[in-house]
């Protein structure tokens, strides 16, 4: 502060040209220390409190950021600490990934290699497969053509030529065409043959052996017949004895009989012939049978005339039983039995000739060459 030097003079001078003041009443202490106090020295005043109250608030926020930073140091330390024990188990998935990538390139490789062995072996497989088709189709016609000729069974034929026509088709192979057609002209064959009713003529063959038991012996349908007159032409309102005299004079009148049976003989048989008769009739029909099964014509022929002479002969021919079994006879012996087959040897001889030629093919083949 700039000093004051002392004016006297002047001050008196004041002192005496203004009047007297009053004097100011009694001051407080604190009224008196302010006023003794300067502008400068307020302010002064004033910029210290305003410093200590930014040192007490940036001491204050150096504490919270002290405190926020202690909790982001011990979060960041816990999320360091969860860190690692989520790198640890990564690492340990890791490991465990690369044991099974490892497991995993090896399987890959033996795949690999049963791949190729695979593909060796159907290489290998793939020159014989046709060799095998044409084997099996082969096969197939032998045993067409030996149900032709052993027992001319014309539908079992034919389902093995279309067993071997069904082969060569799932084959797929353009070079089986030529097969194929052969094989077809040859089921034509067998389809264009008329057809024999052989399971019908069978089921009636079973009818006239089931009812040979239900025949009537000639002598046995006259009796009949005369007891069924006699008791016809019986009284209904006849008393018993009148009853026991008609049938003695009915016996009596049996013990002689005068007869036209148009017959020259009549061959009487006792009980136990009879037996035989019906036993033997039956072996023929059942004759007849296999010859029709063995497409034997002549022998099914005779047979069945056998047994209409022996029927004829034997057997009431005016009874309906014995009309119907020698009319089912007749019509059964007029039925075709045997027919005349066709030679199914050319789709046979056309599959042997190309085994043969692919064979040949096969022996010329470099691959061959180079394993020989």
């Amino acid at each position: 502060m700039n000093e004051q030097t002392p004016q006297p003079d002047n001050d008196r001078q004041d002192d005496l040209a203004l009047p007297e003041s009053p004097r100011p009443a009694h001051k407080t202490p604190v009224a008196a220390a302010l006023a003794r106090i300067s502008i400068t020295q307020m302010t002064l005043a004033v910029l210290v409190v305003v410093f200590l109250w930014q040192w007490f608030d940036g001491h204050r926020a150096i504490g919270d950021m002290q405190q926020q930073l202690a909790k982001k140091i011990a979060e960041m330390d816990g999320a360091s600490k969860a860190n690692q024990v989520q790198l640890t188990q990564s690492q340990g998935e890791v490991r465990e990934l690369s044991a099974k990538v490892a497991a995993l390139e090896t399987r890959y490789a033996e795949a690999q290699n049963q791949r190729a062995a695979l593909e060796a072996l159907y290489n290998d497989l793939s020159v014989s497969r046709d060799e095998t088709a044409l084997a099996e189709v082969e096969q197939m016609l032998l045993i067409a053509g030996q149900q032709l000729q052993l027992s001319a069974n014309v539908k079992a034929a034919l389902i093995a030529m279309q067993s071997a026509d069904a082969r060569l088709q799932r084959m797929d192979r353009p070079a089986f065409n030529g097969l194929r057609k052969a094989i077809g002209q040859d089921m034509d064959k067998l389809r264009a043959l008329p057809g024999v009713d052989i399971t019908g003529i069978n089921l009636q063959l079973d009818n006239l052996i089931a009812a040979v038991d239900e025949l009537p012996l000639v002598y046995q349908q006259r009796v009949a017949k005369k007891e069924e007159a006699v008791q016809a032409s019986a009284p209904k309102n006849e008393t018993a004895w009148q009853k026991l005299l008609r049938e003695i004079w009915q016996d009596a009148k049996q013990l002689v009989r005068i007869e036209d049976t148009g017959k020259a003989e009549i061959p009487l048989l006792p009980p136990n012939q009879e037996f035989f008769l019906r036993e033997n009739l039956k072996l023929r029909l059942l004759s007849a049978r296999l010859a029709l099964l063995s497409r034997d014509e002549d022998g099914f022929r005779y047979e069945l005339k056998t047994a209409q002479l022996w029927t004829a002969r034997y057997f009431d021919g005016k009874s309906n039983e014995v009309m119907r079994m020698l009319a089912g006879m007749k019509k059964i012996a007029a039925s075709p039995v045997s027919i005349e087959l066709p030679d199914v040897s050319p789709s046979l001889q056309a599959v042997r000739n190309y085994r043969l030629t692919h064979e040949h093919a096969a022996d010329r083949s470099p691959a061959k060459k180079m394993a020989r």
